[in-house]
């Protein structure tokens, strides 16, 4: 990490510029790399050509300038991205060897179905070492709708051997889309300095869909959430996380007049995430199906079970 004070005498960044960005908790470079000029404007109070001077000398400075691949240099990078093992091998069969960082990872399914207990099971798993499937760091548990347990998590530590599992979890629990917004902008980026890979919002819908009511505030709506989805990929990209969301359903009627059930949020959340997934209960065990991804085929599926030390797989 380059400190921010670099910057001082870089385009004319004077003094004055360094210390209105420190007193918005701007500590790094790389920081600034994650804006857009009209954000820096509007943030910091400065004009937009300061603004721009800005970004473009982190940029620089961060070595995080645009670079074009050929296929195959790009096909090696993203062989190399780390990955995240969920402790459970049909899963990660599923996902093609694991939750892979830099991707967004949707679960959708009606209450009941895993989502949570999946979103607790990794925030355990990402604090393994590398050679048992973790990435070695902490994860960021934002939880909008109340249903965090650390004692669901003590017990999934115990199995995996993961002392004090608690300690590597940040956990915050948002009341308005608001504070859940400046959270992921202002708050998360200090958290993932500290060493967290793992992001899990559980659910990413449910602050939006109860304080932004009726059709009228349906599009305001939607440019939030994507606001802050597209805050979430940023964050990925400069500090390599996996992110994983969870989603309610909605019922949809279809051609044939049988509802069936699709993940809420319309089209936003569809382009947002990068693999999608429904999960369901089929009797004693449960089901997670591939919605959409662009590796993994459409229809593939993964069986398991839910035990009292977390998920396994169902045979």
């Amino acid at each position: 990490m380059h400190d921010i004070d670099e910057l001082a005498g870089v385009e004319n960044i004077g003094k004055v510029t360094i210390a209105k960005l420190k007193a918005l908790g701007i500590e790094h470079v790389e920081d600034l790399v994650l804006f857009n000029p009209e954000e820096l404007e509007e943030l910091a109070g400065i004009d937009f050509e300061r603004a721009l001077r800005i970004v473009r000398a982190a940029r620089r400075i961060a070595g995080w300038e645009t670079k074009a691949y050929t296929g195959r240099e790009y096909a090696a990078l993203l062989q190399k991205r780390d990955a995240l093992s969920s402790g459970v091998a049909s899963i990660d069969e599923l996902m093609g060897g694991g939750f892979t960082v830099y991707d967004i990872y949707e679960f959708a399914g009606e209450f009941g179905t895993g989502k949570t207990q999946l979103c607790h099971q990794l925030a355990v798993t990402v604090q393994l070492p590398p050679a048992r499937g973790g990435l070695g760091g902490g994860a960021v548990y934002v939880d909008t709708e109340g249903t965090f347990s650390p004692e669901r998590i003590e017990g999934i530590g115990e199995r995996f051997g993961v002392e004090d599992p608690l300690s590597g979890i940040y956990v915050v629990r948002p009341l308005s889309v608001d504070e859940l917004e400046e959270f992921v902008v202002r708050g998360l980026p200090k958290v993932l300095k500290s060493g967290a890979r793992l992001v899990v919002i559980d659910s990413v819908i449910a602050l939006y869909r109860a304080q932004f009511r009726g059709r009228e505030w349906l599009a305001m709506r939607q440019q939030r959430i994507n606001y802050m989805l597209d805050w979430l990929k940023r964050l990925s990209r400069l500090y390599g996380t996996v992110t994983v969301i969870t989603n309610q359903v909605v019922s949809v009627p279809s051609a044939w007049g049988v509802a069936v059930k699709l993940p809420a949020g319309g089209n936003i959340i569809a382009h947002a995430s990068t693999h999608r997934f429904l999960m369901k209960r089929t009797g004693e065990t449960f089901l997670v199906e591939v919605l959409d991804s662009p590796r993994l085929p459409r229809g593939a599926s993964a069986e398991f079970a839910i035990a009292r030390d977390g998920l396994r797989d169902a045979r």
